[in-house]
């Protein structure tokens, strides 16, 4: 992830500077140890560690609330988002979108895995008044005032994706492949989101 996330960066910095920020949720292996040599090497990453794992929602607000930047990217580690997609991002903002939001392209799945989140799409958008498009993802490049409008929201139980939607803005939705993980395995379960 970091290789491939520093070759997209490097070719950017004749207009962007960069920080990367990593969220180490709670790992039991050795990813803070790997992150810190990392940090040893490279200055422009910063390490948040949590003490035991606090979940997604926890780690995407800790992100931001540690950014500086005027623009913020949020993307899993696992290279199911690709880095690539940034440079496209950048793009859309240069263009005066606010925000711009992956899609996941869900056409390649079997019919049983993609049943759960449509419904759930379905569900929020008879629940609520705000849209959530379908297939969105939290790979999302958004500007420093959206970040800090997101900051604002002090809620204790988030659901970053009615967030994201909740406080408005001009967003441009883009369609991204759906890839497999590089590495590792996912710790998401059906089990675990209905406890």
């Amino acid at each position: 992830f970091y290789k491939e996330t520093k070759k997209v960066l490097e070719e950017i910095t004749d207009k962007y500077d960069y920080e990367l920020i990593f969220v180490d949720d709670g790992s039991k292996d050795n990813t803070l140890d790997v992150l810190k040599n990392m940090h040893k090497v490279d200055g422009k990453i910063n390490i948040i560690s949590f003490s035991r794992n606090f979940g997604k929602e926890a780690g995407i607000y800790a992100g931001l609330s540690a950014s500086k930047g005027d623009f913020a990217v949020i993307m899993d580690a696992d290279l199911q988002n690709e880095p690539k997609v940034i440079i496209e991002m950048l793009k859309y903002i240069e263009e005066g979108y606010d925000t711009v939001t992956t899609i996941r392209n869900r056409k390649n799945e079997p019919k049983v895995k993609s049943f759960f989140p449509k419904t759930f799409y379905r569900l929020m958008q008879g629940a609520n008044n705000i849209e959530i498009k379908e297939g969105s993802q939290d790979f999302r490049l958004m500007t420093r005032q959206v970040v800090d409008a997101i900051l604002q929201l002090k809620e204790y139980n988030r659901f970053s994706k009615g967030i994201f939607s909740w406080v408005g803005f001009k967003t441009k939705y883009i369609e991204v492949e759906n890839k497999e993980r590089v590495a590792g395995k996912t710790k998401w379960s059906f089990k675990g989101v209905t406890k």
